[in-house]
């Protein structure tokens, strides 16, 4: 019997899936649990459109993610903290300041700070290399200049 899953199910599928299972594996335990519905040529249907509009969503977003990498590669993003009498910053200079920066340097909006790769922390004055993961598989390299105040 063909399903089409309505939640991760362990060992079988991701949400979304059309898989082939047992009569009695779909009947007793998939059905009644609301794991899954029955694939009609209706319930199809629907998941093949649902699955197009998907795909369609998907080629958009990856789209956005090179047009952004193709603007922020290899730029700059600005930061500036407060530094003692020996030059080390109080604190360090953390990703949240960074996608901060970012959103207002660059015009990049609602930018997420765990999206943000430093290779070590950044506590004193400097330029750093970071990389920005836009997408899966897309991420621009960029420079972090850390001035003092």
């Amino acid at each position: 019997m063909k399903v089409i899953l309505k939640s991760d199910v362990n060992k079988l599928g991701k949400a979304g899936a059309l898989i082939d299972v047992s009569d009695g594996y779909a009947r007793n335990f998939l059905l009644p649990k609301n794991l899954a519905i029955e694939a009609t040529p209706a319930k199809l249907n629907e998941w093949k459109n649902e699955q197009a509009r998907l795909k369609a969503k998907d080629a958009k977003e990856h789209a956005e993610a090179l047009e952004l990498q193709k603007r922020l590669q290899g730029k700059a993003v600005n930061v500036t903290g407060k530094a003692g009498d020996n030059g080390k910053l109080f604190g360090s200079i953390t990703p949240a300041q960074i996608a901060e920066a970012l959103e207002a340097q660059h015009d990049v909006k609602n930018f997420d700070k765990r999206n943000i790769k430093l290779d070590d922390v950044v506590k004193q004055p400097g330029n750093f290399k970071f990389a920005v993961k836009l997408y899966p598989g897309v991420q621009a390299d960029m420079t972090l200049v850390v001035t003092v105040a």
